[in-house]
């Protein structure tokens, strides 16, 4: 959509209660930003936990199309999507059930096994048999079952000491995710629609691309296109695409893998990548002669519900 036509009314969700609502907070004024410029009339709710009142705002508003830029745990699971799909609106990036998916790392990885796509061998353990023992050889990675953008992701390396796992939030019999770690390179592709745009390789001094590394300046450092052999370029490109389809997602998304050797690795794909400064979307939508406002009007066009 151009300026020259008719604006559409597009509410912006951000903010929200979720560990990473800094970063939805960046995410959603700058699609806000973008679409104003375009000529689009934007409204702005940072969503508040009372669903009574955030309906009551949204009918306020009168969207057209909800920009969802809400990232973590109830944004980015199923769960607001679901309220929309309720109200008939349409809105950005993956229905309720590839959202929910895509969040649920135990079941998402399991998806993808089945669609004979590379992920690294993993248990389900507690909090607390995590604390007790290695559930397997180190290294390995501990993972929420649950979260995004890295929070709580820790490496356990050989020497290291036994933490607790107090800061995740988690009671004693909570369900996490114990993964073998998959040395190698870091990378990323992005996906508008069905489209895989590029490959990205980022590097971290930090020694694990953790929620600091993504979003602290100059905390990772972003080559793109990655420096790959392009048999394993196009190989990463196919794997970001089979993971989209395998969760039934729209949208945008975004597949983290590793690299190791020749061997690829799928990790997740996340069903509400960033917007901000630092983001690989907007970084490869550029690579593409995507502008940022370009981005934003695409996903606003491209918005769906599941009513």
């Amino acid at each position: 959509m151009t300026s020259a036509q008719t604006p559409h009314r597009v509410t912006v969700l951000y903010g929200g209660f979720s560990a990473e609502r800094k970063v939805s907070l960046v995410s959603g004024e700058a699609a806000a930003e973008a679409l104003r410029a375009r000529g689009f009339e934007v409204s702005s709710i940072d969503v508040p936990r009372d669903m009574a009142a955030l309906t009551s705002k949204l009918a306020e508003t009168k969207p057209d199309v909800v920009f969802n830029a809400l990232h973590g745990r109830f944004g980015e699971d199923g769960c607001i999507q679901g309220l929309l799909d309720m109200m008939a609106l349409p809105y950005t990036n993956s229905g309720r059930v590839a959202s929910a998916l895509a969040m649920d790392k135990a079941i998402s990885k399991q998806l993808f096994a089945s669609a004979g796509l590379p992920v690294a061998e993993d248990k389900i353990v507690t909090r607390q048999e995590a604390e007790e023992t290695d559930p397997m050889p180190r290294p390995y990675v501990i993972k929420p079952i649950n979260e995004g953008s890295s929070v709580g992701v820790r490496i356990v390396r050989e020497g290291d000491n036994k933490a607790p796992l107090d800061d995740l939030g988690l009671s004693s019999d909570s369900p996490i995710m114990v993964e073998r770690y998959v040395p190698g390179r870091e990378i990323t592709v992005a996906m508008i629609g069905e489209r895989p745009l590029a490959v990205t390789e980022i590097t971290t001094e930090r020694g694990f691309y953790d929620y600091d590394a993504k979003y602290a300046d100059g905390g990772s450092l972003h080559v793109l296109p990655a420096d790959l052999d392009a048999s394993v370029y196009q190989r990463a490109m196919d794997v970001s695409l089979a993971a989209h389809r395998a969760l039934g997602c729209r949208g945008v998304t975004r597949a983290d893998l590793r690299l190791d050797g020749s061997d690829l690795y799928l990790l997740e794909i996340n069903t509400q990548p960033g917007l901000t400064p630092t983001s690989l979307v907007p970084e490869q939508a550029a690579h593409v002669g995507m502008t940022f406002a370009d981005l934003m009007c695409w996903m606003v066009e491209n918005a769906k519900c599941d009513a």
